[in-house]
């Protein structure tokens, strides 16, 4: 991942904004999963990131 990341924080902290692709960086690596994985969750549960990170932990 590249060194943008360390400083980066979203524009809005509760929803994860798929049209940047270092903001998607930032929250595979907070969240734990590759980009297909978040995408894919994303479509299936919206971009809030409470409902992702929910989804994404009853996955496991």
């Amino acid at each position: 991942m590249p060194d943008d990341l360390k400083n980066f924080q979203p524009l809005d902290p509760g929803r994860i904004l798929e049209e940047d692709s270092l903001e998607l960086q930032y929250w595979c690596k907070e969240l734990r999963c590759t980009e297909a994985k978040l995408r894919d969750t994303i479509s299936k549960v919206g971009n809030h990131v409470a409902a992702v990170r929910e989804h994404l932990a009853s996955r496991e």
